[in-house]
């Protein structure tokens, strides 16, 4: 998971560039690796291809969507957002609701970087950082023993781990639903499919995110269905698989039609 930290910073500053994020979320690093990637990927853009930005955009908003929706029934009360990064959504989401408890929960060097900016930022005691292993099965850092210090078992639970899946492999992807599938009333993340991308183009922008990334790609599934029933063997009651370019919060941008938003309950 440690080599995943190139795309913390890149992601915080598409989140900045299009009007997502605070200023202290953005990074010297992240400018730097945006430049970068817009030159890598340029011939692919001047094509109408996927693009980084659009498939990012789709997941972060329609995940957004899903989770406003979910705090407006009533059905969460709490955010537990893992690998989170450099995201902004625990800012965001806890200025409109101010009795959302937020904790964003990461490894410990890019914990303390995330706990520095929401510092300087200025946060309320209910949206905090936390540090986290969310692939141990036991032990102080595992998504249980997070939960049960920094949650209400009252109050209902969503779990968010946005680009994280598929740079996992596939015991570790594993290790991570069945974890959270323990605690979570509501599960939101992204995910590529292989059947989503069967073009020589498509399989040409799978190989330049993950040279881009510097960590390879994997894509677990052939389709929804096949994550759908790995999401329910790992201990989820019920689990959506669906295409974020179909959902209406994704924007009209290459790239969106690559990415699957997954939403499961328990």
């Amino acid at each position: 998971m440690a080599s995943i930290g190139p795309t913390a910073h890149y992601t915080g500053q598409v989140w900045t560039r299009h009007g997502l994020s605070h200023p202290e979320l953005a990074t010297t690093e992240g400018r730097a690796l945006y430049l970068a990637a817009e030159a890598a990927l340029l011939p692919l853009r001047l094509l109408g291809q996927p693009s980084l930005e659009g498939f990012l955009l789709a997941r972060h908003l329609v995940i957004d969507e899903l989770l406003g929706e979910a705090i407006a029934a009533g059905r969460v009360g709490q955010v537990l957002e893992i690998a989170c990064g450099l995201s902004p959504r625990g800012w965001r989401f806890t200025e409109r609701h101010p009795d959302l408890v937020y904790v964003e929960a990461d490894l410990p060097a890019m914990a303390a970087r995330k706990r520095a900016a929401l510092e300087r930022i200025g946060r309320p005691d209910t949206h905090r950082v936390a540090e986290i292993d969310a692939l141990a099965a036991d032990g102080p850092l595992s998504v249980s023993a997070v939960v049960a210090e920094q949650m209400d078992s009252a109050k209902g639970l969503a779990v968010i781990t946005e680009g994280l899946l598929n740079y996992l492999s596939p015991s570790a992807l594993r290790a991570l639903w069945s974890n959270v599938a323990g605690v979570a009333d509501l599960y939101l993340s992204d995910l590529f499919v292989a059947g989503d991308t069967p073009q020589l183009v498509g399989r040409a922008f799978s190989a330049a995110l993950a040279g881009f990334v510097r960590s390879p790609i994997s894509l677990h599934f052939r389709d929804a269905d096949e994550a759908r029933r790995a999401l329910l063997a790992a201990g989820f009651a019920d689990a959506e698989v669906s295409r974020a370019a179909d959902h209406p919060a994704a924007p009209a941008r290459p790239g969106a039609d690559l990415v699957r938003i997954i939403s499961a309950r328990r």
